[in-house]
């Protein structure tokens, strides 16, 4: 398992030492020694690396990682540059057309955004390859919502973009006033009809960002 550093590490240390974390870190290293696990152990805490604790302007939920070979690498809805788009980032790219005017590019790595502050947190952070959702309950909810409740308690505005009911079950540990919280169906191919396409969330999230001095997000991820 690689490690966390620099503002992440001191806002969640206090977490490494509680016993649902020595019991997850145990069980997630037994993982990866006898299954195939996804990410790949040194891109588990990417969202954190790409996306330090103070740059944060945006928070995007994710359920867990993608459980197909080559996908997951540590940011929700991204896959590394050459990997097949998955369908709900090909529905998140279509409503950024519709919303924003953006190109729908040829590629699903998110990196971009993770450097601009958009926090691309999934609430579980492994997953069994072709099983998904295998390690929900094992603990890493505890530790993502610890996240969250930092995200929650700085004191600056954040957006929260919560697709799906997952993510929107975190709605009530956002008490923070200064935070805007949005809400839409997921970007499946489920749901993504429900309501998701012309929820305009990419476009509101500017418009509060500008309201309160920051940079909006550019959210053309470019063709390569």
């Amino acid at each position: 398992m690689g490690a966390i550093s620099g503002d992440w590490m001191e806002a969640l240390k206090g977490e490494f030492r509680k016993p649902y974390y020595a019991s997850l870190y145990k069980t997630v290293m037994e993982e990866y020694r006898t299954r195939k696990i996804f990410p790949p152990p040194d891109d588990l805490f990417n969202a954190f690396h790409f996306t330090p604790l103070k740059e944060v302007k945006v928070v995007i939920l994710g359920q867990d990682p993608y459980h197909n070979d080559g996908q997951a690498h540590g940011l929700c809805f991204s896959v590394r540059k050459g990997v097949e788009i998955p369908p709900s980032l090909v529905n998140i790219y279509q409503e950024l057309h519709d919303d924003c005017g953006c190109y729908i590019p040829n590629n699903g790595y998110l990196e971009k955004w993770a450097r601009q502050g958009v926090l691309l947190l999934n609430t579980v952070l492994t997953v069994r390859a072709h099983q998904a959702n295998s390690h929900h309950g094992i603990g890493w909810e505890e530790f993502t919502d610890a996240a969250i409740s930092v995200l929650n308690e700085q004191d600056r505005p954040i957006v929260f973009l919560l697709w799906g009911r997952p993510a929107q079950l975190k709605h009530a540990m956002l008490t923070n006033p200064k935070h805007l919280v949005l809400e839409a169906p997921h970007p499946s191919p489920l749901s993504a009809y429900r309501g998701f396409f012309g929820c305009h969330h990419f476009s509101q999230t500017n418009v509060f960002l500008r309201e309160n001095g920051l940079t909006p997000i550019d959210w053309q991820i470019e063709n390569i």
